[in-house]
């Protein structure tokens, strides 16, 4: 597995819904953390995870060429499988 540079900055959203929401809660969790230790490390992990998961886009998974989204919209019937015989 390499990383590519070139891929690392175009922006496509690769991350999938259910990851965006553990995102949000462990970034909020690791924010609420720092708050009460006073750890840097962890305000700035907690605030990526968050900008992560609040854009649905992870410059690392694009540089790994990544992806947890999956498609959900269902493919359309043609007019061709709905055409009667007559």
């Amino acid at each position: 597995m390499s990383f590519d540079y070139k891929r690392l900055v175009k922006f496509e959203h690769n991350v999938g819904e259910k990851e965006k929401l553990y995102r949000m809660i462990a970034g909020g969790v690791l924010i609420v953390v720092s708050v009460f230790t006073s750890y840097i490390l962890l305000l700035l992990v907690g605030l990526v995870l968050v900008a992560t998961g609040f854009s649905g886009w992870c410059p690392v998974y694009s540089g790994l060429d990544k992806n947890t989204r999956t498609e959900t919209a269902a493919e359309e019937p043609t007019s061709d499988d709905n055409a009667t015989n007559g």
